[in-house]
């Protein structure tokens, strides 16, 4: 649920968030770009695939769209500043990313809808 969260902060400004236009601005600040078209697609992917994973529904599809965003994350944010989160690094993205891939191949289990 906290991926979609994070998607809410990004299409909607909830949550503390800065919406497609504050999230597109810092986007384009560290080079990626249209800005506002990338908010909304890593938006979309957090806020989808947040939903859809929390309830076990297209368990596959959520993951994918979850790991797009923590592998754009790792490689455009993250991963020049090393393994360690104290640095600013990927180590958190990489067990995220590790949990909804493992979540994948294992299946939501019983209470999924």
């Amino acid at each position: 649920m906290l991926f979609a969260g994070h998607g809410a902060q990004k299409l909607f400004g909830w949550f503390g968030g800065y919406g497609l236009k504050g999230t597109g601005g810092w986007l384009e600040s560290i080079n990626i770009k249209p800005g506002v078209l990338m908010a909304f697609v890593v938006g979309l992917f957090e806020f989808a695939g947040g939903l859809l994973f929390a309830a076990g529904l297209w368990t596959t599809l959520a993951a994918i769209l979850v790991a797009i965003t923590m592998i754009g994350s790792i490689v455009t944010v993250h991963g020049k500043n090393g393994l360690w989160s104290t640095q600013n690094g990927y180590e958190y993205n990489l067990v995220l990313l590790a949990a909804v891939i493992g979540v994948a191949l294992t299946g939501p289990g019983a209470i999924a809808v």
